[in-house]
């Protein structure tokens, strides 16, 4: 699917007060996973991979992965690259039919990270991809997440309309990984962002943040909802769980847990973003 299947998409849903889940995979296991959960729901689904998954697994087995399930559970689903961190992996990327790349270079200062997406913009433009870049501070995992930077509503303006960018992921309060307290969403900076851009907002750091506040920030003009390290502990917590009870040495018998396991999370958080289908 190119970008105006997605672009659009993100928009609709914007504008519907919806949002798109945006679901890392690891293995076939949570790519399976997911693509069960999203099958049974008959929700559209953003697969992602970052670069060290893409090292991993390797680029053309990813791929083929991912367009094998989305063909075989018939899914309305797009490739896309999660926390590119340079010109030459989006390219490759690109080059390996990602429908879809991102662009981090919020650890720049403004101009380059202006810079960098708009050189990548240029670039999948002529691929027909989707781009989409961060601006403003979302800890990493290992990195502090008591002084985040958030995005300011200007800067936000001020970037959309020098790179043309596609999607924006801002900077509101959450941040990679478990949160060391709940977080708290700044609702009322997402709003002014939102009033002062016309692009697709996109939440980073999905995992481990209520539900409600989740539903609000939808409400407010979050449009893609990233969830990563959720499925990786649920499916490590139910192969522990199952190696522990069993002294079973085929995978086969093994792994289906872990599968089961990310094919819940990920239901349930498919029915949160489905603001409107929920209220």
């Amino acid at each position: 699917m190119g970008i105006g299947d997605l672009k659009s998409t993100l928009k609709e849903m914007q504008q519907g007060g919806r949002a798109l889940l945006a679901a890392n995979f690891y293995n076939l296991e949570t790519l399976q996973g997911i693509a069960r959960a999203a099958s049974e729901l008959n929700e559209p689904i953003i697969l992602q991979l970052t670069r060290g998954s893409i090292e991993y697994i390797g680029l053309q087995t990813a791929v083929s992965m991912a367009r094998s399930v989305i063909y075989e559970y018939g899914l309305q689903a797009w490739l896309h690259l999660d926390h590119g961190d340079s010109l030459d992996l989006v390219k490759r990327c690109l080059d390996a039919g990602f429908d879809s790349v991102m662009i981090d270079a919020s650890d720049r200062s403004f101009e380059e990270n202006v810079d960098v997406t708009k050189q990548v913009k240029e670039l999948a433009q002529k691929y027909g991809a989707t781009v989409e870049a961060e601006l403003g501070y979302v800890a990493k995992l290992g990195q502090s997440q008591s002084t985040l930077g958030f995005t300011d509503a200007q800067e936000a303006r001020r970037f959309v309309q020098e790179t043309d960018v596609d999607m924006l992921a801002v900077a509101i309060g959450s941040a990679h990984g478990f949160y060391q307290h709940e977080p708290a969403l700044d609702m009322k900076r997402l709003q002014e962002i939102r009033s002062l851009t016309n692009v697709p907002l996109v939440l980073h750091g999905g995992s481990g943040i209520p539900e409600q506040q989740l539903r609000e920030a939808v409400t407010y003009g979050i449009c893609k909802i990233n969830v990563a390290t959720e499925t990786k502990n649920a499916f490590m917590q139910a192969l522990r769980k199952t190696m522990a009870e069993s002294e079973e040495i085929d995978l086969r018998k093994v792994f289906p847990a872990g599968v089961e396991a990310v094919r819940r999370l990920i239901k349930e958080k498919l029915k949160i973003v489905r603001v409107d289908a929920e209220m």
